[in-house]
């Protein structure tokens, strides 16, 4: 007997389902499309689909959302598949997708940050609309000015070209790093910043600042830039650590990434931590329970923010404003960071 799977067999139409089943095509594809309710009765949506079984009729979904103008598919913009952070994202986005039945793409900067390339030449009418990770601000002009809904993750909310933003609350996790710090007796600080130039890095000093603006906690910091990248992290914070002056005694670091950096030019000048210096991150990526000691760090709910995202441009997509407010963020201490050397 050839089936429908068969070599050669005709695959089934919705025109053959409703000549098992006795009724019209348009019965059809409201029985198939969960739209009978009130329409047909119980009794012939059943026979629809028993006729649809015993085909093995499978309905074209690329033709029927082309006919809706949907494809059900968002385009997740990040600016690295090899940053933990991101991946996490996705598995938030995805997992969100599933449950409405979207499919989630994933297109990466393809220079990690920097201007990522327009890649809605061929693709664009394969969209409904695209979740952009934090990234450089230049990399997302090719994506503004589209048709297409776009939802920003970490980023600046006062930008109008974007339908929906979804943020952390970056500001506040900086101040829980600092006065987690302070509250350990520290006074003379360094900044090791990323040198990536984007709104979310933007938002760590200057809650850094202001967290250490009042002159009555004697205070200092001194902003180190460095690249996203262990080796870079080393070499400056070796400079700082060895520059002019009385020696900081904690480096606050934008990442964990950095932060892994910072603990290794220590240990090469020598330096115990934390008892000579405190070493904070910011997160919680894997690494850092992986390097001893553990970090004080920031956790970054990661998932939950790829949730969030997917979630208000499903919202946007149906007329609905997404749910409001910041996610919030949790200081992780651990034994990288301990009381300030006398």
């Amino acid at each position: 007997m050839q089936t429908p799977d068969s070599p050669g067999a005709a695959r089934p139409t919705s025109r053959d389902v409703a000549r098992v089943a006795g009724v019209s095509q348009a019965t059809v594809s409201l029985v198939l499309g969960d739209k009978w309710r009130g329409r047909v009765s119980e009794r012939t949506a059943d026979a629809v689909r028993e006729a649809a079984r015993e085909l093995g009729y499978r309905p074209n979904l690329a033709a029927r959302n082309l006919r809706l103008g949907r494809t059900r598919t968002a385009l997740l913009v990040v600016p690295a598949l090899t940053n933990e952070f991101f991946a996490r994202v996705y598995t938030g986005a995805a997992t969100v997708a599933a449950r409405h039945g979207f499919g989630v793409v994933l297109y990466p900067s393809p220079d990690g940050v920097g201007p990522a390339r327009d890649p809605f030449a061929s693709a664009r009418a394969a969209l409904d609309g695209i979740i952009a990770s934090s990234m450089a601000a230049d990399a997302l002009k090719a994506f503004h000015g589209t048709d297409l809904p776009l939802v920003m993750l970490d980023s600046d909310p006062s930008d109008a070209g974007a339908a929906a933003h979804v943020n952390l609350d970056i500001a506040d996790g900086m101040r829980q790093v600092t006065a987690h710090l302070l509250g350990l007796g520290h006074r003379r600080f360094v900044h090791l910043a990323s040198a990536v130039p984007s709104w979310t890095f933007d938002v760590r000093a200057a809650a850094l600042a202001d967290a250490l603006g009042d002159p009555a906690d004697g205070a200092t910091v001194r902003t180190v830039r460095a690249p996203l990248d262990v080796d870079g992290a080393r070499t400056a914070a070796e400079r700082a650590l060895t520059g002019p002056g009385p020696r900081p005694t904690a480096l606050i670091c934008d990442d964990d990434i950095l932060a892994a950096g910072a603990c290794k030019a220590a240990r090469r000048l020598g330096l115990r931590v934390p008892e000579d210096v405190s070493v904070t991150g910011f997160d919680d990526l894997a690494l850092a329970t992986a390097v001893e000691p553990e970090l004080t760090t920031v956790r970054l709910p990661a998932e939950r923010i790829g949730e969030r995202g997917m979630a208000a441009l499903l919202a946007v997509l149906a007329g609905r404003s997404p749910e409001p407010g910041d996610l919030p963020v949790t200081l992780m201490a651990r034994d990288s960071s301990g009381p300030a050397p006398a």
